[in-house]
């Protein structure tokens, strides 16, 4: 019978001994060894997401005017809640009633882009779950700015209580950032909505009349209108003939004494 030059009970306790020594110093060199790291992804850029749809030129010349794009950069950057953008076509922007836009001083044109822009990362599906009225950027101490988004299997609906468009097109969603189509410009009510009636200005109060000058006759009391009736009265043509019947009976009386 032939015998193994190591017998099996030490071999394995030497592999044992020997994978005991090893370990640690396995281990250690995976803890500090480099792991490579992945690609970085490339910075969400909304502007050249709208140049690939090659049919929003108005509105992103009004993110640039109103530096909206900037801040929606940086919102990107530092938002844990992402955002959802409608972007208005060309077309949507031409459809305007002519003078809408000049119409807005340089602060009604910030509120109306930001008005395009939600505060939180909306998909088709997280739609569904949306509840009305939903905020906008523009919402401030200007005005609350709010839109209704209504939704279906298939379709997600933006009324502003001026205009409704349907959702379009998907221009980019991934977390953080959705960017979707709209026919419209979206016309928040704050601004295009009818306007109270401008109160009445108060009366001014009212100075204090000056005296007007009477005339004579004017001035003259009842009593002595009284006293020296006109000729043409009835009272007055008694009072005449009396008088001259008086005088011709005196006269009458001296030539009879003279005789």
């Amino acid at each position: 019978m032939e015998f193994s030059p190591f017998p099996l009970p030490y071999l394995a306790i030497s592999l044992a001994t020997l994978l005991i020594l090893t370990t640690p110093k396995l281990l250690t060199e995976a803890k500090t060894s480099p792991v490579a790291p992945g690609p970085t992804p490339a910075p969400l850029n909304l502007t050249a997401i709208l140049e690939k749809g090659n049919q929003y030129t108005t509105f992103m010349r009004l993110l640039k005017v109103t530096q909206v794009g900037q801040q929606v950069q940086s919102q990107l950057n530092n938002s844990y809640d992402g955002l959802t953008i409608f972007a208005p076509t060309d077309n949507a922007f031409n459809n305007l009633k002519a003078g809408t836009l000049n119409g807005l001083d340089a602060q009604e044109q910030v509120s109306l882009i930001l008005y395009h822009v939600l505060p939180r990362y909306y998909s088709f599906v997280t739609f569904e779950t949306a509840s009305n009225p939903v905020r906008t950027q523009a919402s401030g101490s200007n005005g609350v700015y709010s839109v209704n988004v209504t939704s279906s299997t298939n379709q997600v609906n933006v009324s502003t209580g001026i205009d409704e468009t349907p959702v379009q097109t998907v221009l980019y969603s991934d977390f953080p950032l959705a960017v979707y189509s709209v026919d419209k410009v979206l016309l928040p009510y704050d601004l295009f909505g009818p306007k109270p009636p401008a109160a009445a200005p108060e009366p001014a109060d009212e100075a204090p009349k000056k005296p007007t000058k009477k005339s004579p006759a004017a001035d003259s009391s009842p009593a002595e209108a009284v006293t020296s009736p006109s000729a043409a009265s009835p009272n007055g043509r008694t009072v005449g003939w009396s008088f001259a019947v008086g005088l011709g009976l005196f006269g009458l009386f001296c030539m009879g004494s003279r005789l």
